[in-house]
């Protein structure tokens, strides 16, 4: 076992000297590898980041453990003639399916009802064009988990008596009252006054589409003014774990007041969070099997570089390998000095990869305000890659090395 240690710990000295011997050579040596273990790891930071942005994205506008039931929803691509059968198959929810699921669903935290609708505003001179209407109940706050910046959402009592009252997203506010406060102001929605009653806190956009261009209005006022169509019931679970069961739970529900046989398919769609998240991951997953491929062709690259400098290393060390052997080194030793010293040199690319990658990342956080997330499954991939690379692009020239005869070794490098 002694000997095991001092074998590996001289020869990881013997490459550690040969490295810093020729610093220049062995940095230019490893550009390939930086770059390539940058790409790498950026790379998967920009599709880690992007996972996170859009699930966070889509909590914040769905808010947790929440589903929505519609008459046409659906997560996965579906055919022309799929969309066409279910168009033709699946019913209007009406406001009793909302009112028998929020009686009938035991295991449902809260059930809501909300539909939505599009309208150019014009007040006063000021013109905001596709705004977005949303009738919601009052639950609808808690269900969605919007925060209200200043006063308050739609209570109860308003959708009751179908109110004039609405909440603001903030693009709206700041476009009609952009130096005031909005509560207690009149905003016209299709020409009718509504009070302004809250404004809810910016979430910002998601692929272009800004979620503060919204106003929120009792559901039964939207009903009245936008026609019955469109009604979406939405529900939450107490917690994560009773999350499908609850959905489960509405499910049946609304299957039972539609009298839908056991062997019938739905005629209504689902969307909840947890699906939507997983497909969500699906989607990076899939961009990561294409990219990061393509981004270790340079790791490759890198490697042939490797390869070239080692044959440099046997060349130039000839007399070194012939004395090494004739003192009574085996094939062996030869072999796995040439090996430790080229994964060496690509392991210390690979640390050297991942310090540019760090600061790649948070230059793009700072300039690009872009969440990118350095995880530790690409961290390893590319140290464990670029190692792998490193050794194999050794194979040959230790191979040569090893060999070489002893005596004709001396007898080149003398003459």
């Amino acid at each position: 076992m002694k000997a095991f240690f001092s074998f590996y710990s001289d020869a990881l000295k013997i490459a550690l000297q040969s490295i810093f011997a020729h610093k220049l050579r062995a940095f230019l040596t490893l550009i390939g590898i930086i770059i390539g273990v940058a790409s790498v790891v950026t790379v998967g930071a920009s599709i880690s980041g992007l996972n996170t942005y859009v699930v966070d994205k889509v909590t914040k506008v769905l808010g947790s453990n929440h589903f929505m039931i519609a008459r046409m929803a659906f997560q996965e691509h579906l055919s022309d003639d799929e969309f066409e059968r279910r168009n033709r198959r699946n019913k209007r929810l009406n406001w009793d399916d909302y009112e028998w699921v929020r009686d009938h669903c035991a295991t449902c935290s809260e059930v809501g009802a909300e539909v939505g609708g599009q309208v150019d505003l014009k007040q006063d001179g000021i013109e905001f064009p596709a705004a977005i209407v949303f009738g919601a109940s009052a639950n609808m706050v808690d269900i969605e988990d919007k925060t209200i910046e200043r006063g308050r959402f739609i209570s109860n009592d308003e959708v009751q008596r179908s109110a004039l009252v609405c909440v603001l997203g903030g693009d709206i506010k700041d476009k009609f009252f952009p130096f005031t406060d909005a509560i207690g102001k009149t905003l016209k929605v299709r020409g009718l006054p509504m009070q302004v009653v809250g404004v809810e806190q910016k979430r910002g956009s998601m692929f272009g589409d800004s979620f503060d261009r919204h106003i929120y209005i009792p559901v039964s006022t939207h009903l009245q003014i936008f026609g019955r169509n469109g009604l979406q019931i939405h529900g939450s679970a107490r917690n994560r774990q009773a999350f499908q069961a609850t959905i489960e739970d509405a499910r049946v529900a609304l299957r039972n007041k539609h009298r839908l046989n056991g062997n019938e398919e739905d005629d209504f769609g689902i969307v909840n969070v947890e699906e939507l998240n997983n497909q969500i991951d699906k989607f990076t997953s899939s961009i990561a099997m294409v990219v990061v491929p393509i981004t270790l062709i340079t790791l490759i690259v890198g490697g042939i570089v490797v390869m070239n400098i080692m044959l440099v290393s046997v060349t130039e060390r000839t007399f070194e390998v012939g004395l090494r052997k004739a003192v009574g080194a085996t094939r062996r030793q030869i072999l796995l000095q040439f090996l430790i010293e080229s994964g060496l040199l690509c392991g210390l690319g690979g640390v050297l990869g991942l310090l540019l990658a760090w600061g790649v990342t948070v230059l793009i956080t700072a300039l690009a305000s872009i969440t990118m997330t350095i995880t530790i499954g690409y961290i390893l991939l590319a140290i464990i890659v670029s190692t792998v690379i490193g050794m194999i692009a050794g194979i040959y020239p230790a191979f040569r090395a090893a060999r070489l005869d002893p005596i004709l070794a001396l007898t080149q490098a003398t003459s």
